[in-house]
């Protein structure tokens, strides 16, 4: 019995045919789920930037990018590689990575203890500031117990379980976050937010996942693990150089107020990679990995995966762009944030490219081509630490933004690349959203040119580029509406 739970991985005896229904009904689900908490985060979004400060918001983003950064030590990898891993996992290898990965992550906690005036200096924080670090650390520790019982639903690809702890995770560290910046805690909005976040999250995943942890060490184990681990975890770390590190490192060019901005034009610029190709991705890399030796499979999937994200991407940029000057002047004490709205068309080029590219780095990682994920990141990191700080010093908030979008020009490496491992006919899965998109642009840019600023002017606008892009994508692509009735049915 104690194995069966431990254990707990059947993925071996999944069939094909099985591994494609549940990346579908996966999508699905997952869909579901990020229309539900990036709803929810969408409006707290809103209500925390009326209710905060660019300083305040800017130092929870410093926080979180110094956090986000030791994160990454904290795992090596370990849940990729065992999702990744073809062969069952048997409780010994589980056992190894929980109590490796403890050991870690108190390591961290400890090292963020001893160096917090250290940080203070740095960046001028204050006692708030600092209890925000300390609970996201502790939020590590939490983060990191959940490791094994999430790794055996996603490898099993039981999405419909994965979801719950975090659509509960998410909808309760916005609700509180609002409601304590409402009452005018600032910063303390958020360390009690993400207390709450950590603590329920953990209680639920382990609820609907049992798993007993205990400690156990195997260098065998470890080394086999390592193998993939590592490597993955490289990549990782230099994605987290090149945004979180970047973060910090704009905080002494920028300041708070400066990182403020700029975290609020990423915010909304990436809002609809995390919206609609987040979930694509989290499902895809474990039915990747189990197709790995199915090659005409694997382009197939590959490529409805791009067409899916690209198809609701793209005209949810055109949105965002061509409504924001307008929704800046309509919403109460919104206008602040006006000098990042340059920023925010600059960021959402890199949006656009990495609906694109993300994909294929996932595809690279799931079929064990992890050292030209790291060649890629490399070029990337390199890349950003040239242009981003050397612009954002000259031009400041959007001289940043210009420098990211350059960066992400270079993804056209990516999409060559990836001729040699999967066919793609890239014109066809990305020219046809793309066309769709550049037309409802125009007609936005018309209505705006010729109505006054209002909510009237952004419900036309709206309403217009969605039904626009609709008639559009249903003529030049009429398969979309085959792939939403089948969403339908496994939502």
């Amino acid at each position: 019995m104690e194995e069966s739970i431990e254990q707990g991985d059947q993925t071996s005896e999944i069939s094909i045919e099985t591994v494609k229904k549940r990346t579908i009904s996966g999508a699905a689900i997952l869909t579901a789920r990020t229309i539900l908490m990036q709803g929810a985060s969408f409006i707290a979004n809103i209500f925390l930037t009326v209710f905060l400060n660019p300083t305040q918001y800017g130092v929870f983003f410093l926080v979180s990018a110094f956090i986000n950064f030791l994160a990454y030590f904290g795992d090596i990898g370990f849940a990729a590689s065992l999702i990744q891993k073809k062969e069952k996992l048997n409780p010994l290898e589980l056992k190894t990575v929980f109590t490796t990965q403890q050991i870690i992550v108190l390591l961290i906690i400890i090292l963020v203890i001893i160096f917090t005036p250290f940080i203070q200096n740095i960046y001028g924080f204050n006692k708030e500031a600092v209890f925000l670090l300390w609970a996201l650390a502790f939020s590590l520790f939490l983060s990191s117990l959940k490791t094994i019982p999430s790794v055996l639903m996603e490898r099993r690809l039981e999405f419909n379980k994965l979801i719950i702890p975090q659509i509960a995770e998410n909808i309760l560290f916005n609700i509180t976050a609002v409601i304590l910046a409402w009452q005018g805690f600032g910063v303390t909005s958020f360390t009690i937010a993400v207390l709450v976040r950590g603590i329920s999250g953990l209680v639920l995943t382990f609820y609907i996942q049992p798993w007993m942890p205990k400690v156990a060490f195997s260098l065998s184990s470890l080394k086999s693990i390592l193998k993939f681990g590592v490597p993955y975890q490289l990549n990782t770390l230099l994605a987290m150089v090149k945004d979180d590190g970047m973060t910090l490192f704009l905080g002494g060019i920028l300041g708070p107020s400066g990182v403020g901005l700029l975290a609020w034009a990423q915010k909304w610029a990436f809002a609809p990679l995390r919206f609609f190709m987040d979930q694509v991705i989290k499902v895809t890399f474990p039915a990747f990995s189990r197709l790995q030796d199915e090659k005409d499979e694997l382009s197939n999937a590959v490529s409805k995966a791009i067409f899916f994200i690209c198809l609701l991407v793209f005209p949810s940029l055109v949105i965002l762009i061509l409504t924001a000057p307008s929704l800046v002047e309509i919403i109460p004490k919104y206008t602040k944030w006006s000098p990042a709205l340059n920023a925010l068309f600059l960021l959402s080029i890199t949006s656009a490219l990495a609906a694109i590219t993300t994909p294929l780095t996932n595809v690279f990682n799931a079929i064990g081509k992890i050292s030209l994920t790291f060649k890629l990141m490399v070029m990337w990191t390199i890349l950003t630490w040239i242009f981003v700080p050397l612009l954002a010093k000259i031009y400041g908030v959007s001289g940043a933004a210009f420098g990211f979008s350059l960066v992400g020009l270079s993804s056209v490496v990516a999409i060559v690349v990836s001729l040699r491992y999967v066919k793609i006919e890239y014109l066809k899965i990305v020219g046809k959203p793309l066309i769709a998109s550049l037309v409802s642009a125009t007609v936005l840019l018309i209505i705006r040119q010729l109505t006054p600023v209002s909510v009237v002017q952004v419900s036309l606008m709206l309403v217009s580029a969605i039904v626009v892009y609709t008639l559009i994508i249903m003529t030049i692509e009429p398969m979309v509406l085959n792939y939403l009735k089948k969403w339908i049915k496994n939502v």
